[in-house]
């Protein structure tokens, strides 16, 4: 009885630290999955200040400007 306990415990153990690698790698991704949206998001922003610059100067009508050419002056 005594070794069907210890074997039990010691396999539950190595499912507990299974668990907690797995744990600590999805806590990784999770971290840069984060960080990449964070990027895109300020990308995004800074993007729709160009648009919202370009059509309240009328510099993609007016002047000839695309949005490439405002973007490379900020």
């Amino acid at each position: 009885m005594n070794d069907q306990v210890q074997v039990r415990l010691e396999a539950l153990r190595k499912e507990m630290e299974t668990g907690q690698q797995r744990m600590q790698d999805l806590e990784r991704q999770l971290a840069q999955v984060r960080d990449t949206m964070l990027r895109i998001s300020g990308a995004i922003q800074v993007l729709e200040e160009i648009q919202a610059q370009a059509a309240a100067t009328g510099a993609t009508s007016e002047k000839g400007n695309s949005a490439d050419e405002l973007a490379e002056t900020m």
